[in-house]
């Protein structure tokens, strides 16, 4: 796929601009658009249509749980959440996102405080919801590609999320009220399309309380510090390994560094992801099949997130973070995501209860967020065993399971996984587009 070319003029990346037609007030007479070319965004090869017919898709029955769970939730005054953020200053916030948008009143009454999305939610929210089909109609009436109208729904959903959590980020003072939107997973291996991407991203969102969401692989390291060099938020996703994360934060402060004056706008969280590495070194751990090995399942995740947040605590201090924090400068802070439980016989707040500390953010999927609040149990545990952590962490490694190799695969993985989300979702909204098609050509 041959890689895209940024075209942005300045007029492009300023003003105030809101609506469905927000492509055309952006890049109007764009010739690289009307040839099929989305500018900044990572395409398959363009498909148009006229019209479009669509039929109503139930909407799944763990997301009309949840919503029953926290519309009762609603009455009460506080939750775990309010407790988890006063009592430990750590965020919630919930790892999904669909329409109608308001269904994300009653989370933030009860202590929801930002929410993130990535192209696997977006996939199931606009291929298992009928919410989506007026705007997608209209958007291909237009003579926009599929490609283009996915993105005008994203672009859409994040707008109306961002506007209901301004409140909050007012209030909080730029510290919470943040939504997270992802450069095409396409590009994960392009470093300035990504950079591109992610500055036509914010531009089209237009909110204060969006981050960018860009990940962590080799090649998108530099476009980190080169966007937060822009001075714009950034959701660092995809980190698996603690040597990559300490690469994130080295770009993120060398970003700082390259701005002028006043950097307290700037914020930035590092998805630092949990269960999916238990689920890779318990597979290995069971493989290897000893004593010692199995007695390690389990364990290994959360002990190299105790490590991750001793590197966080370490590399946001001393002089050089100093002399950033004295111009406004915000600490990056560390992000658990991927903390619902893969394995069923694990407790389902194990990524949760476990990794509670100071000035952190934990995102939750439906699951872990509804166990948390139910019953989890809010405390400071983030570091309250190092020692113990690091031993786990050698062990893994002597054993013969190298973390380095560990967070290269699941990096791979994680990658490849939002790529087929992205590309499913967008095969079948060509689906949508083609059947209309059809039936306006009778």
């Amino acid at each position: 796929m041959a890689a895209l070319q940024m075209s942005l003029s300045s007029a492009a990346l300023g003003g105030n601009i809101h609506g469905t037609n927000l492509e055309q007030s952006c890049i109007k007479g764009s010739s690289s658009l009307l040839a099929g070319e989305y500018v900044g965004l990572k395409m398959l090869p363009s498909l148009r249509a006229t019209s479009f017919a669509t039929r109503p898709m139930p909407v799944h029955s763990a997301q009309s749980h949840t919503m029953k769970f926290w519309n009762t939730l609603s009455t009460e005054k506080k939750t775990l959440l309010h407790d988890m953020y006063e009592q430990q200053k750590q965020s919630p916030w919930y790892d999904n996102l669909r329409r109608p948008v308001t269904m994300l009143e009653p989370f933030i009454k009860n202590g929801v405080r930002g929410v993130t999305s990535n192209p696997t939610i977006f996939e199931k929210a606009i291929a298992g919801s009928n919410a989506y089909d007026d705007q997608f109609r209209q958007c291909i009436k237009e003579g926009k590609s599929v490609e283009e109208a996915y993105w005008e729904l994203v672009i859409r959903d994040i707008q109306d999320a961002c506007d209901l959590f301004l409140p909050l980020y007012k209030e909080s003072v730029g510290v919470d009220g943040y939504i997270s939107v992802e450069v095409s997973p396409l590009l994960a291996n392009e470093t300035q399309e990504t950079i591109d991407s992610a500055k036509y991203l914010r531009s089209r969102v237009d909110r204060p309380n969006v981050l960018i969401k860009i990940p962590a692989t080799k090649e998108c390291i530099k476009s980190i510090e080169k966007v937060i060099a822009s001075s714009i938020s950034v959701n660092v996703t995809l980190i698996f390994s603690l040597a990559r994360y300490e690469e994130v934060i080295d770009a993120y402060l060398a970003g700082l560094e390259a701005v002028q004056g006043d950097l307290s706008k700037i914020a930035s969280v590092a998805s630092f992801f949990v269960s999916r590495v238990d689920t890779l070194v318990d597979k290995k751990l069971t493989a290897i099949g000893t004593e010692e090995a199995l007695a390690l399942k389990g364990k290994a995740a959360n002990a190299q997130a105790a490590l991750a947040f001793k590197l966080y605590q370490e590399k946001f201090s001393g002089p050089r973070w100093e002399a950033l924090a004295k111009r406004g400068a915000q600490k990056q802070r560390v992000l658990w995501a991927s903390t619902g439980v893969k394995d069923p016989s694990y407790p389902d707040t194990l990524y949760v209860n476990p990794l509670i500390g100071p000035d952190t953010v934990t995102t939750m999927p439906d699951v872990a967020l509804n166990a948390f609040v139910d019953h989890g149990k809010v405390a400071r545990t983030i570091d309250a065993d190092l020692p113990k952590a690091q031993e786990i962490y050698d062990k893994v490694e002597k054993l013969g399971i190298r973390w380095e190799e560990t967070g290269s695969t699941l990096e791979d993985e994680g990658v490849a996984s939002f790529k087929k989300s992205f590309n499913d979702l967008v095969k079948s909204l060509s689906g949508k587009a083609e059947s209309l098609a059809k039936s306006m050509s009778h």
